[in-house]
């Protein structure tokens, strides 16, 4: 068929569009989604500040259109190990965790979570759950106006339900922050918003959402006090909410690096320091059977 120099044009701009607007995906999980894995994987363990600068800086969109639902079921199967994400997020997050029987080891019926966002130690029951809640660290609402509205259902669902983007926490602290920003709210406990800021920037970065003038400034100035903090890998996701991903892969023997208390770690008997210089160890303790840094005291 001749198109002539004209229609051949007119053909070229057609499939360059077309291409532009396609969204590469794979099949992780058992689910189709972005190619988001890939750019994690990218930025894991480099400088917060840098991985900050590659991000887009807009005004928010509209948030017409937002609904708890265009992020899917809560709370999904994802990983389809037979438990929901809010179950696995609470498993990997509290002590000392009791099921319900009959449940394999699925729906957490009580433990105990050392808050990140508080400093807290915080008693989780079922009859008392809201006592503990499971939060989105880059809140949905703040992902719709910031990039997901534009996105496609499955790869909202996967932001939702990432462990990157989720931690279990303080119920009045995350209830405070609704669906703020850094910019307007930042964890009261202080010792955290370097790995906090930290986590929301990996977020925005492996999905693609951008962040305001006012939020990259509120993160820039949380930085400042820790120049070296990296954003967390997909191990730190997996094995804590609340690793310490300024100093690399939790569990290794770091010799005086600085690590949180309570945050897994792999190497029993390895040795490391918190931010107030205290002495940790890796050690397994009590009704917890995982290895975390645990103070000397």
């Amino acid at each position: 068929m001749n198109l002539g120099r004209a229609g051949s044009a007119l053909l070229a701009l057609t499939l360059s569009l077309g291409l532009a607007g396609c969204e590469v995906t794979n099949d992780v999980g058992g689910s189709t989604v972005s190619g988001s894995d890939s750019k994690a994987k990218a930025y894991s363990g480099q400088s917060a500040t840098k991985v900050l600068d590659t991000l887009s800086v807009k005004g928010r969109s509209a948030n017409t259109g937002y609904d708890r639902d265009q992020f899917g079921t809560a709370w999904k199967d994802v990983d389809h190990n037979g438990c929901d994400t809010r179950n696995d997020i609470l498993k990997r997050d509290l002590t000392g965790e009791k099921f319900r029987d009959g449940t394999k080891e699925c729906v957490v019926v009580s433990g105990t979570l050392e808050d990140r966002y508080t400093g807290e130690t915080i008693k989780f029951t079922k009859e008392k759950a809201s006592l503990v809640q499971i939060d989105h660290l880059v809140a949905l609402q703040n992902a719709w106006v910031t990039g997901a509205s534009q996105w496609t259902e499955e790869k909202r669902t996967e932001l939702a339900n990432d462990p990157l983007n989720l931690m279990a926490a303080d119920g009045s602290s995350n209830s405070s922050k609704g669906a703020g920003d850094a910019a307007t709210w930042l964890p009261p406990n202080k010792a955290f918003r370097c790995d906090y800021v930290a986590r929301q920037i990996a977020v925005k970065a492996k999905y693609g959402n951008w962040v305001t003038k006012g939020e990259k400034s509120a993160m820039s100035g949380v930085l400042e006090g820790c120049p070296d903090q990296k954003v967390p890998t997909a191990k730190d996701a997996e094995s804590s909410a609340g690793a310490d991903s300024s100093s690399g892969d939790a569990g290794s023997d770091n010799g005086g690096d600085v690590e949180t208390p309570g945050a897994f770690c792999s190497d029993e008997g390895a040795k490391a320091e918190d931010s107030d210089g205290d002495t940790l160890t890796c050690s397994v303790k009590g009704d917890d059977d995982r290895a975390r840094w645990r103070s000397a005291n």
